[in-house]
């Protein structure tokens, strides 16, 4: 897939992954439109991005919207697509996490990260695929997590919602293949975002134990990874040696990786 010219939305393109991934994608020409809640940080990211463009005539437009309210999901695509035209890519990257101890957090902090990493990536895909669809074509990538591939202590709220990520997008592939639209998910390591400081406020000290030995990687290193896959329509998006080793071992690596985790544990405890 080459990107001039093409018109990709980004879900949660105000900070983090989104936004380092939209900017490389101006950087090779494409029209943006990038959709979040926060009004300030999405004009902050439209000012950056605008000065990265390959061509200045791109356009960019931002769009204030909840991801996990419907109504707003397809209000703010189908605003998109009437002004710059249909959808080319779609990259759902708008995401939240509260880890927490199981029977501490509250039933509300389950429903509100299913409600924006799963079905906020839902609403979106529904909203863009008639426009795929009728140009028969077009690339959709969701993106998950390692925490996607194998359930981490302390992250009980968080680990479904991208384990169902992944569901979805195995499930969609075969599905649109045939209409010519092709389907990714990525399983981000550790990165250096405003959410993993945010997630930092609230983790147990066993999770920090358990993660902390992992390599940090920085928003940009892992956007780079997302535009090489979708330009070479890959399924899978494992940005690292450590990822690509999970998502391709995980069933067989879950023995050995629980038996580390509850050392772990078991020694914090101690």
């Amino acid at each position: 897939m080459t990107f001039n010219q093409q018109h990709a939305i980004i879900t949660g393109g105000s900070s983090g992954i989104g936004k380092a991934t939209a900017k490389l994608l101006a950087q090779k020409g494409a029209n943006l439109t990038l959709i979040a809640r926060d009004t300030a940080k999405l004009e902050q990211a439209k000012v950056e991005i605008e000065g990265m463009r390959r061509h200045p005539q791109a356009k960019i437009i931002t769009i204030s919207a909840d991801v996990s309210q419907q109504i707003q999901v397809e209000a703010a695509i189908d605003q998109a697509i009437d002004q710059i035209g249909p959808a080319d890519l779609l990259i759902t990257s708008a995401g939240i996490a509260h880890p927490g101890y199981f029977q501490e957090l509250p039933i509300e902090v389950f429903e509100q990260t299913m409600a924006v990493n799963y079905f906020g990536s839902l609403y979106a895909i529904k909203a863009v695929l008639p426009s795929m669809v009728e140009q028969q074509k077009g690339h959709i990538v969701l993106l998950s997590s390692g925490a996607g591939l194998i359930g981490i202590y302390g992250y009980t709220p968080y680990c479904p919602s991208k384990f169902a990520l992944r569901g979805l997008a195995e499930s969609l592939r075969g599905e649109l293949k045939p209409q010519g639209i092709h389907v990714s998910i990525v399983y981000p390591p550790d990165t250096d975002t405003p959410q993993l400081e945010a997630e930092n406020k609230t983790k147990p000290l066993e999770t920090k134990m358990i993660t902390g030995s992992a390599q940090m990687w920085s928003a940009t290193a892992v956007a780079n990874q997302i535009v090489r896959g979708i330009e070479k329509k890959q399924f899978g998006i494992m940005p690292g040696f450590e990822m690509r080793l999970l998502g391709r071992f995980h069933s067989l690596l879950a023995p050995v990786l629980n038996w580390y985790f509850d050392r772990i544990v078991a020694g914090n405890r101690e």
